[in-house]
C-alpha cells in the first residue's frame, strides 16, 4: 500500500463534547505523486540546499557564524507567535532588558537554548518523541507557557484561533489520539524502507505535526524547529543553517492557508509546492548571507591591518569573538584579550572610530557595544 497524492484524504472530523475535532490520517507509508511541478520544485530546492551545505563546508570557522543564524531564527519564529523582541534585544544580557519586554526576551532565548540542546542531542538520539519533548521542556521553561505541561504531550483538548472551543478556527485531534499519531509520525521520520525524498518527507511531517498540535503551547515553534533538526539529523545539512521562519513570517496568512487547505481540501500537493519554494528561496538567501559575512570578515580584517598598528593582533582576536558574540562590554573584551581595562577600552574605542562597533546603551559606565555591520546583514534578510 502507498498514499497517492491525487486520491489523498487528509483525515476526518470526529465528534467531541459539543465540538468536532479533526483526526488526521496516518502518514507512515510510501507516498506517490504524478505532478511534474512537484518534481521540478523538488529538484530546484535540493540543488540550492546542496549548494548551501557545500558553501558552509568552504567557510573557515563556520561555527563562528552559527550563533547569529540561530538568534535570527529564534526572533523570527517567535515573532510568528506574537513575540516582539528584535535581534538587538535578543543579544543583550537579560539585565539590560526592560521588565515589560523580559518575557519576550526569555522566549527568544529559550528557543536558542532549545535548538542548541536538540542539535547536541542528535549525536546520540534520533528525531523522536523523546527528543521533541525534551526540546519543548527547554522552550517553555519559565515563560508564559510554563504552566502548560512543558515537555509533555497534552492530556486535554486544545484549539487554534477563537476564544474557546465554541468559536475555534481549528480543533486538533482529541488528546487520546496524540500518542498514536506522534508514534506514527516518529516512525515516518525514521523509516528507512520508505523511498521518499528528504524534503518531501519533512514537508509532510511539518504539516502533520502542526495538525496533531501535540502540546498545549509552543507547537508552532517546535514544528518549525523540527525542519532544521531533521535535515541535520539525516546529514542533508552539516550545520543548522536553514530556517523557514522568515519565509513563513513574510506572509503568515499564506502559510496558515496552505496548512488549512490540506485539511479541508485534501490538497497536500499545494502545501508541498509552497514548502519546496520556501526551501529554495531560504537556502539561496542563507548562501547569500554567508557570502556577505565572509566579505565583511575580509574587509574588516583589512581595515584592522591597515589602521590598528601594534593593536592589530588583539583586534583580530576580538573580531573573531564578535562573530560569535556580537554584543560586548569593555569588561568582556578584557577577558577575551587577556589584558587589563585600559588597553581593552582603547581598542574598543578604535573599533568604534572605524565603525566596527557601535555603543548602544548611551551610558558612561557599563556600556555595551554591538558589531553593527554584522547585525545589519541579518536585518537585510528580514526587511
Amino acid at each position: 500500500m502507498s498514499i497517492t497524492l491525487d486520491t489523498y484524504k487528509a483525515g476526518e472530523y470526529r465528534k467531541g463534547y459539543q465540538y468536532n475535532y479533526f483526526l488526521p490520517s496516518m502518514v507512515n507509508d510510501d507516498w506517490q505523486w504524478t505532478s511534474p511541478a512537484i518534481n521540478q520544485l523538488l529538484e530546484k530546492a535540493a540543488v540550492k540546499l546542496g549548494e548551501l551545505n557545500a558553501f558552509s563546508r568552504l567557510v573557515p570557522d563556520i561555527d563562528l557564524f552559527i550563533r547569529l543564524h540561530v538568534t535570527n531564527e529564534a526572533v523570527l519564529s517567535s515573532r510568528i507567535e506574537g513575540t516582539q523582541t528584535n535581534m538587538d534585544e535578543a543579544l543583550l544580557p537579560e539585565a539590560e532588558i526592560t521588565p515589560e519586554r523580559r518575557n519576550d526576551w526569555r522566549e527568544v532565548n529559550n528557543y536558542i537554548l532549545a535548538l542548541n540542546a536538540a542539535i547536541s542531542e542528535l549525536k546520540t538520539l534520533p528525531i523522536s518523541s523523546r527528543l521533541i519533548r525534551q526540546t519543548h521542556a527547554i522552550l517553555m521553561d519559565s515563560v508564559r507557557g510554563e504552566h502548560k505541561a512543558p515537555g509533555e504531550f497534552r492530556s486535554t483538548q486544545n484549539w487554534i484561533g477563537g476564544a474557546s472551543l465554541a468559536d475555534a478556527t481549528f480543533i486538533p485531534p482529541g488528546q487520546e489520539h496524540v500518542p498514536e499519531l506522534m508514534g506514527d509520525l516518529e516512525k515516518f521520520l525514521n523509516n528507512d524502507e520508505l523511498q521518499i525524498p528528504a524534503l518531501i518527507r519533512i514537508a509532510i511531517a511539518h504539516y502533520q505535526f502542526e495538525t496533531i498540535h501535540p502540546f498545549l503551547d509552543g507547537n508552532g515553534r517546535i514544528g518549525r524547529l523540527l525542519i532544521t533538526l531533521y535535515l541535520v539529523a539525516i546529514g542533508v545539512l552539516d550545520k543548522p543553517l536553514l530556517y523557514l521562519s522568515a519565509f513563513f513570517e513574510k506572509n503568515k496568512s499564506l502559510y496558515y492557508d496552505n496548512l488549512t487547505f490540506v485539511r479541508i481540501r485534501n490538497d497536500m500537493q499545494q502545501w508541498l509546492k509552497y514548502f519546496l519554494v520556501g526551501v529554495e528561496e531560504t537556502a539561496t538567501q542563507a548562501s547569500n548571507t554567508l557570502s556577505s559575512i565572509l566579505q565583511l570578515k575580509v574587509s574588516t580584517e583589512k581595515t584592522i591591518g591597515e589602521n590598528f598598528g601594534r593593536r592589530a593582533p588583539s583586534a583580530h582576536l576580538l573580531l573573531n569573538h564578535l562573530f560569535k558574540e556580537p554584543v560586548i562590554s569593555v569588561d568582556a573584551a578584557v577577558k577575551v584579550m587577556k589584558t587589563t581595562y585600559r588597553p581593552a577600552n582603547a581598542l574598543v574605542a578604535m573599533l568604534q572610530q572605524h565603525n566596527i562597533l557601535e555603543e548602544i546603551t548611551g551610558q558612561t559606565r557599563n556600556r555595551l557595544f554591538v558589531f553593527a555591520p554584522y547585525l545589519r546583514i541579518f536585518d537585510e534578510r528580514v526587511s
